[in-house]
């Protein structure tokens, strides 16, 4: 279930978000402000693993980089982000 969100923003303000959604070609408004929420919902998913990992390097703790400890990272964000976006 979708619920709405009315927001007032300046003039100016308006007319740049209506320039980029016409020019990214998003469908309409929404469409936009939900890409902004999701690529804001990543970036902190993102700062959080860099925390846990500058926390375990502070800590003495061994970080092996590999591409499946980043693939298992990739699936543990994504399943939070989806978490996430089913409680809205």
């Amino acid at each position: 279930m979708r619920a709405s969100l009315n927001i007032s923003l300046p003039r100016e303000m308006k007319d740049w978000v209506d320039q980029e959604v016409a020019r990214a070609g998003y469908g309409t408004t929404s469409e936009y402000f939900r890409q902004l929420i999701r690529e804001d919902q990543q970036r902190r998913l993102r700062d959080e693993v860099d925390a846990k990992l500058l926390s375990a390097l502070d800590n003495g703790e061994s970080v092996v980089l590999t591409p499946e400890w980043a693939e298992e990272r990739r699936r543990e964000l994504a399943s939070r982000i989806a978490a996430r976006q089913a409680k809205q």
